[in-house]
Protein backbone atom coordinates (compact mmCIF):
# COMPACT_ATOMS: atom_id res chain seq x y z
CA UNK A 1 0.00 0.00 0.00
CA UNK A 2 1.94 3.34 -1.00
CA UNK A 3 1.76 5.67 -3.71
CA UNK A 4 4.95 8.15 -4.45
CA UNK A 5 8.60 6.81 -5.42
CA UNK A 6 9.42 6.97 -2.09
CA UNK A 7 7.46 3.69 -1.85
CA UNK A 8 9.16 1.67 -5.09
CA UNK A 9 12.27 0.21 -3.93
CA UNK A 10 9.69 -1.41 -0.94
CA UNK A 11 7.42 -2.61 -3.84
CA UNK A 12 10.34 -4.03 -6.09
CA UNK A 13 11.84 -5.62 -2.63
CA UNK A 14 8.99 -7.55 -1.50
CA UNK A 15 8.35 -8.67 -5.82
CA UNK A 16 11.85 -9.88 -5.18
CA UNK A 17 11.57 -11.89 -2.04
CA UNK A 18 10.36 -15.21 -1.80
CA UNK A 19 6.96 -14.13 -0.66
CA UNK A 20 3.87 -13.90 -2.50
CA UNK A 21 3.06 -10.20 -2.82
CA UNK A 22 -0.97 -10.50 -4.14
CA UNK A 23 -2.19 -6.86 -4.68
CA UNK A 24 -1.22 -3.27 -4.59
CA UNK A 25 -2.93 -0.76 -3.54
CA UNK A 26 -2.58 2.71 -4.26
CA UNK A 27 -3.43 6.37 -4.53
CA UNK A 28 -6.16 7.15 -7.44
CA UNK A 29 -4.84 8.66 -10.79
CA UNK A 30 -4.81 12.22 -10.75
CA UNK A 31 -5.02 15.00 -13.05
CA UNK A 32 -0.98 16.57 -13.92
CA UNK A 33 0.80 18.59 -16.11
CA UNK A 34 -0.28 21.64 -18.54
CA UNK A 35 -2.72 19.15 -20.09
CA UNK A 36 -4.47 17.89 -16.92
CA UNK A 37 -4.05 14.65 -18.17
CA UNK A 38 -4.84 11.30 -15.53
CA UNK A 39 -1.61 10.17 -14.59
CA UNK A 40 -1.15 7.10 -12.41
CA UNK A 41 1.26 6.84 -9.25
CA UNK A 42 4.90 5.72 -9.11
CA UNK A 43 3.23 2.80 -7.40
CA UNK A 44 0.74 1.85 -10.13
CA UNK A 45 2.88 1.85 -12.86
CA UNK A 46 5.63 -0.12 -11.26
CA UNK A 47 2.95 -2.70 -10.15
CA UNK A 48 0.94 -2.48 -13.80
CA UNK A 49 4.67 -3.27 -15.32
CA UNK A 50 5.24 -6.13 -13.35
CA UNK A 51 1.86 -7.82 -13.42
CA UNK A 52 0.37 -7.08 -10.12
CA UNK A 53 -2.74 -6.50 -9.34
CA UNK A 54 -3.75 -2.68 -8.70
CA UNK A 55 -6.53 -1.09 -6.80
CA UNK A 56 -7.25 2.51 -6.31
CA UNK A 57 -10.09 3.44 -4.06
CA UNK A 58 -10.80 6.77 -3.12
CA UNK A 59 -11.72 5.95 0.42
CA UNK A 60 -11.42 2.80 2.76
CA UNK A 61 -14.20 4.21 4.94
CA UNK A 62 -16.57 2.25 3.37
CA UNK A 63 -17.81 -0.99 4.11
CA UNK A 64 -17.33 -2.26 0.68
CA UNK A 65 -13.49 -1.53 0.49
CA UNK A 66 -12.70 -2.79 3.69
CA UNK A 67 -14.60 -6.42 2.26
CA UNK A 68 -12.49 -5.98 -0.54
CA UNK A 69 -9.77 -5.67 1.25
CA UNK A 70 -10.21 -8.77 3.63
CA UNK A 71 -11.37 -10.89 1.38
CA UNK A 72 -7.56 -11.00 0.40
CA UNK A 73 -7.05 -13.37 3.16
CA UNK A 74 -3.84 -11.63 3.66
CA UNK A 75 -0.92 -12.39 6.30
CA UNK A 76 0.53 -8.70 6.59
CA UNK A 77 0.06 -5.53 4.50
CA UNK A 78 3.10 -3.27 3.81
CA UNK A 79 2.51 0.16 4.25
CA UNK A 80 4.97 3.44 2.43
CA UNK A 81 3.49 6.64 2.00
CA UNK A 82 0.32 5.52 0.78
CA UNK A 83 -1.55 8.74 1.90
CA UNK A 84 -5.24 7.45 2.93
CA UNK A 85 -6.21 7.08 6.62
CA UNK A 86 -6.36 3.08 7.62
CA UNK A 87 -9.96 2.46 9.73
CA UNK A 88 -9.73 -0.33 12.57
CA UNK A 89 -11.07 -2.81 9.95
CA UNK A 90 -8.18 -2.61 7.49
CA UNK A 91 -5.67 -2.04 10.14
CA UNK A 92 -7.08 -5.62 12.10
CA UNK A 93 -7.76 -7.56 8.51
CA UNK A 94 -4.17 -9.51 8.07
CA UNK A 95 -3.22 -12.07 10.50
CA UNK A 96 -0.16 -9.90 11.45
CA UNK A 97 -1.99 -6.44 10.79
CA UNK A 98 -0.17 -3.61 8.57
CA UNK A 99 3.32 -2.58 9.02
CA UNK A 100 4.53 1.07 8.05
CA UNK A 101 7.59 2.06 6.67
CA UNK A 102 8.25 5.99 8.22
CA UNK A 103 11.06 7.69 7.45
CA UNK A 104 11.94 9.34 10.82
CA UNK A 105 13.51 8.10 14.03
CA UNK A 106 9.95 7.91 15.75
CA UNK A 107 8.09 9.74 18.06
CA UNK A 108 10.05 12.47 16.03
CA UNK A 109 8.55 13.58 13.00
CA UNK A 110 5.17 12.00 13.10
CA UNK A 111 3.31 12.83 10.06
CA UNK A 112 3.18 13.63 6.39
CA UNK A 113 6.60 15.48 5.74
CA UNK A 114 9.47 13.79 8.27
CA UNK A 115 12.32 14.03 5.72
CA UNK A 116 11.89 17.51 4.73
CA UNK A 117 11.35 18.96 7.92
CA UNK A 118 14.06 17.00 9.68
CA UNK A 119 16.40 19.01 7.26
CA UNK A 120 14.88 22.38 7.95
CA UNK A 121 14.98 22.08 11.62
CA UNK A 122 18.97 21.39 11.50
CA UNK A 123 18.50 17.15 12.88
CA UNK A 124 21.94 15.84 12.67
CA UNK A 125 20.39 12.54 12.17
CA UNK A 126 17.33 10.67 10.76
CA UNK A 127 16.47 7.04 9.81
CA UNK A 128 13.88 4.30 9.44
CA UNK A 129 11.20 3.30 11.76
CA UNK A 130 9.16 -0.14 10.83
CA UNK A 131 5.83 0.04 12.74
CA UNK A 132 3.19 -1.72 13.57
CA UNK A 133 0.11 0.19 12.50
CA UNK A 134 -2.38 1.04 15.31
CA UNK A 135 -5.26 3.62 14.89
CA UNK A 136 -3.29 6.36 15.93
CA UNK A 137 -0.94 9.06 13.75
CA UNK A 138 2.68 7.14 13.75
CA UNK A 139 1.99 6.21 17.20
CA UNK A 140 2.26 2.09 16.80
CA UNK A 141 5.04 0.16 18.35
CA UNK A 142 8.07 -0.02 16.96
CA UNK A 143 10.07 -3.31 14.94
CA UNK A 144 13.00 -2.74 13.60
CA UNK A 145 14.75 1.00 13.31
CA UNK A 146 18.42 2.19 11.99
CA UNK A 147 19.76 5.53 11.55
CA UNK A 148 21.76 7.75 9.08
CA UNK A 149 23.21 11.40 9.44
CA UNK A 150 22.25 14.26 7.91
CA UNK A 151 25.00 16.55 6.48
CA UNK A 152 25.60 19.88 5.67
CA UNK A 153 25.04 18.94 1.84
CA UNK A 154 22.07 16.39 2.66
CA UNK A 155 19.13 17.50 0.57
CA UNK A 156 15.17 16.38 0.40
CA UNK A 157 16.06 14.12 -2.82
CA UNK A 158 19.24 12.34 -1.61
CA UNK A 159 17.78 11.83 2.01
CA UNK A 160 14.65 10.50 0.27
CA UNK A 161 16.58 7.87 -1.52
CA UNK A 162 18.60 6.88 1.13
CA UNK A 163 16.00 6.01 3.77
CA UNK A 164 13.67 4.53 0.53
CA UNK A 165 16.68 1.99 -0.15
CA UNK A 166 17.05 1.24 3.77
CA UNK A 167 13.17 0.97 4.25
CA UNK A 168 13.07 -1.99 1.40
CA UNK A 169 15.63 -3.51 3.13
CA UNK A 170 14.67 -3.48 6.40
CA UNK A 171 10.84 -4.40 6.16
CA UNK A 172 11.75 -7.24 3.56
CA UNK A 173 13.92 -8.39 6.91
CA UNK A 174 10.93 -7.75 9.32
CA UNK A 175 8.87 -9.74 6.62
CA UNK A 176 11.40 -13.20 6.60
CA UNK A 177 11.76 -12.86 10.23
CA UNK A 178 7.47 -13.14 10.90
CA UNK A 179 7.66 -15.99 8.39
CA UNK A 180 10.41 -17.94 10.23
CA UNK A 181 8.20 -17.30 13.57
CA UNK A 182 10.89 -14.86 14.73
CA UNK A 183 9.19 -12.17 14.84
CA UNK A 184 10.53 -8.52 16.40
CA UNK A 185 10.04 -7.50 19.59
CA UNK A 186 8.07 -4.74 19.41
CA UNK A 187 8.88 -1.37 21.82
CA UNK A 188 6.38 0.93 22.73
CA UNK A 189 6.73 4.59 21.50
CA UNK A 190 7.14 7.00 24.07
CA UNK A 191 5.58 10.32 23.29
CA UNK A 192 9.01 12.38 25.02
CA UNK A 193 10.72 14.70 22.03
CA UNK A 194 7.48 14.36 20.01
CA UNK A 195 7.27 16.51 16.69
CA UNK A 196 4.91 16.84 14.22
CA UNK A 197 6.03 16.73 10.67
CA UNK A 198 2.89 18.93 8.81
CA UNK A 199 2.10 18.47 4.94
CA UNK A 200 4.05 20.88 2.85
CA UNK A 201 2.53 23.65 1.18
CA UNK A 202 3.97 26.54 -1.16
CA UNK A 203 3.83 29.39 1.43
CA UNK A 204 6.54 26.82 3.46
CA UNK A 205 8.94 27.92 0.46
CA UNK A 206 8.59 31.86 1.18
CA UNK A 207 11.93 33.36 2.22
CA UNK A 208 11.80 35.50 5.57
CA UNK A 209 15.51 37.17 5.36
CA UNK A 210 14.85 37.80 9.26
CA UNK A 211 15.83 34.18 9.58
CA UNK A 212 19.97 33.26 9.63
CA UNK A 213 21.12 32.53 6.71
CA UNK A 214 22.05 28.54 7.90
CA UNK A 215 18.02 28.20 8.47
CA UNK A 216 17.56 29.46 4.67
CA UNK A 217 20.09 27.50 3.25
CA UNK A 218 18.59 24.53 5.56
CA UNK A 219 15.06 25.58 3.86
CA UNK A 220 16.79 25.37 0.64
CA UNK A 221 18.00 21.85 0.60
CA UNK A 222 14.55 20.56 2.33
CA UNK A 223 12.05 22.43 -0.16
CA UNK A 224 14.03 21.75 -3.52
CA UNK A 225 12.16 21.12 -5.81
CA UNK A 226 9.11 20.86 -4.15
CA UNK A 227 6.95 23.03 -3.37
CA UNK A 228 10.58 24.89 -3.78
CA UNK A 229 12.23 28.16 -2.54
CA UNK A 230 10.85 31.66 -3.25
CA UNK A 231 10.61 35.58 -2.28
CA UNK A 232 8.98 38.71 -3.73
CA UNK A 233 10.68 40.17 -6.42
CA UNK A 234 8.99 43.25 -6.99
CA UNK A 235 5.52 42.14 -7.68
CA UNK A 236 6.80 39.09 -9.19
CA UNK A 237 7.77 35.88 -7.15
CA UNK A 238 11.23 34.33 -8.01
CA UNK A 239 12.43 30.76 -7.60
CA UNK A 240 15.69 30.26 -5.68
CA UNK A 241 17.31 26.99 -6.85
CA UNK A 242 20.82 27.33 -4.85
CA UNK A 243 22.68 29.50 -2.38
CA UNK A 244 25.75 29.30 -0.30
CA UNK A 245 26.12 30.41 2.87
CA UNK A 246 28.32 34.09 3.09
CA UNK A 247 29.57 36.38 5.54
CA UNK A 248 28.38 39.72 5.14
CA UNK A 249 25.85 42.16 6.86
CA UNK A 250 23.12 44.45 6.12
CA UNK A 251 19.13 45.16 6.58
CA UNK A 252 17.46 41.40 6.17
CA UNK A 253 16.62 40.96 2.54
CA UNK A 254 19.28 43.73 1.43
CA UNK A 255 21.41 42.89 -1.91
CA UNK A 256 24.56 43.86 -0.80
CA UNK A 257 27.03 42.85 -4.28
CA UNK A 258 26.43 42.38 -7.69
CA UNK A 259 26.43 38.74 -7.01
CA UNK A 260 23.51 39.01 -5.47
CA UNK A 261 24.37 38.30 -2.06
CA UNK A 262 21.21 38.73 -0.05
CA UNK A 263 21.91 40.33 3.79
CA UNK A 264 19.86 37.56 6.05
CA UNK A 265 19.16 38.18 9.77
CA UNK A 266 22.50 36.34 10.48
CA UNK A 267 25.32 36.51 7.78
CA UNK A 268 24.44 36.14 4.18
CA UNK A 269 23.38 33.89 1.03
CA UNK A 270 24.84 34.49 -2.57
CA UNK A 271 22.16 33.23 -4.69
CA UNK A 272 23.53 30.57 -7.28
CA UNK A 273 20.92 30.09 -9.17
CA UNK A 274 17.84 32.01 -9.30
CA UNK A 275 14.51 32.01 -11.75
CA UNK A 276 12.83 35.12 -12.50
CA UNK A 277 8.83 34.37 -13.22
CA UNK A 278 8.34 33.12 -16.62
CA UNK A 279 11.75 32.91 -17.16
CA UNK A 280 14.60 30.44 -16.84
CA UNK A 281 16.92 29.92 -14.27
CA UNK A 282 20.26 31.70 -14.17
CA UNK A 283 22.98 32.55 -11.93
CA UNK A 284 22.39 35.30 -9.54
CA UNK A 285 24.90 38.19 -10.69
CA UNK A 286 23.31 37.74 -14.42
CA UNK A 287 19.83 38.48 -12.98
CA UNK A 288 21.16 41.85 -10.73
CA UNK A 289 22.69 43.01 -14.13
CA UNK A 290 19.30 43.24 -16.22
CA UNK A 291 17.03 43.86 -13.76
CA UNK A 292 15.62 47.18 -12.17
CA UNK A 293 17.80 46.07 -8.42
CA UNK A 294 20.47 47.86 -7.16
CA UNK A 295 23.01 47.24 -4.18
CA UNK A 296 21.02 48.19 -1.23
CA UNK A 297 17.40 47.49 -2.37
CA UNK A 298 16.02 45.35 -0.18
CA UNK A 299 14.00 41.92 -1.60
CA UNK A 300 10.63 41.29 0.15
Amino acid sequence: MGTPDFAVPALAALLDSSHDLVCVYTQPPRPAGRGNKLSKSAVHRYAEQHGIEVRHPKSLKKAEAQADFAALDLDIAIVAAYGLILPKQILEAPTYGCLNIHGSLLPRWRGAAPIQRAIMAGDTKTGIDIMQMDEGLDTGDILREDTTPITSTTTAQSLHDTLADMGARMVTDVVNDIAMDTPPTPQPQSNDGMTYASMLSRDDGRIDWRQSAQQIERQLRALTPWPGVWCMSGDERLKVHAARITKGSGAPGEIIDKDMTIACGADALTLTSVQPQNRKAMDGRSFINGSKWNLGDRLD
